[in-house]
């Protein structure tokens, strides 16, 4: 099970939030270090993710077309629980 962290930019939709995830990657020819960023469609069916938060998100069975993955915790209340 693959978990990501990444910014919530999106909760328009009905128990979806779209989740921006940030990684740097290594430039094959030239070794500078590069940002992606990807977005995903994230299944929280009770809406506990809030426009620019940082949260938690993992892998589950497809929910949709888009949603592969799954709300897991904010990642505010897991720094806190430490």
């Amino acid at each position: 099970m693959k978990k990501l962290l990444g910014l919530v930019v999106s909760c328009r939709m009905q128990k979806t939030v779209i989740v921006e995830v940030k990684t740097q990657v290594k430039h094959a020819l030239y070794g500078k270090r590069i940002m992606k960023k990807k977005r995903y469609a994230v299944h929280d069916p009770e809406k506990k993710a809030s426009l620019g938060e940082l949260i938690w998100i993992r892998t589950c069975r497809p929910i949709s077309k888009t949603k592969k993955w799954i709300y897991d915790s904010s990642a505010n209340a897991s720094q806190s629980s430490r």
